[in-house]
């Protein structure tokens, strides 16, 4: 059973050569929103994430993969977060880059493709994902591959000057 490949993508490893579209997405300021950032990134800063890559999720509590097409073009990437072995979870953030590119099933194969690692490989009993009350296609998404919504947390995010709301979803492996 190959768990990381689909029919249309695969998720692979951060590699060296991943700097330059890294940098793309961390700086990206449309999508700090979700990713909870307020500050930009240095190629360095990246440079040294990338050579810490390779570390084990139990020891760094994270994996990070990128989202590729069989052209080895990277697409976006896909997280685990707040690995916890204790509990047995993480939390799930997947990002398709280009928005030209979204609403076409590749975040939804992706994000197949691990929950099916995280739950075959890595044994977990569940994952989690939050999304703000506005993120329409992020709901669809993961409510279509099973997560379901076990929760609003009112005023939780601060954007733009304002507070928005966010869902927090919930997959368990039965």
């Amino acid at each position: 059973m190959i768990t990381l490949k689909g029919e249309h993508i695969y998720l692979r490893a951060l590699e060296p050569e991943d700097l330059e579209f890294i940098h793309a997405i961390e700086n990206d300021e449309s999508v700090w929103e979700i990713s909870n950032t307020i500050t930009p990134y240095s190629k360095f800063l990246i440079k040294q994430y990338l050579k810490q890559s390779h570390k084990d999720i139990f020891e760094v509590k994270q994996l990070r993969l990128v989202i590729s097409n069989y052209n080895h073009e990277p697409l976006g990437m896909i997280d685990l977060f707040d690995f916890d072995f204790k509990n047995s979870r993480a939390g799930v953030g997947i990002l398709v880059k280009e928005p030209r590119q979204r609403a076409k099933g590749i975040g939804s194969e992706a994000l197949k493709l691990l929950v099916n690692y995280s739950f075959s490989q890595l044994g977990l009993h569940q994952l989690y994902c939050n999304v703000s009350e506005e993120n329409e296609v992020s709901i669809k998404l993961f409510t279509k591959q099973g997560f379901k919504n076990i929760g609003l947390k009112k005023d939780w995010i601060f954007v733009n000057g304002s507070y928005k709301n966010e869902y927090i979803f919930q997959l368990i492996n039965k």
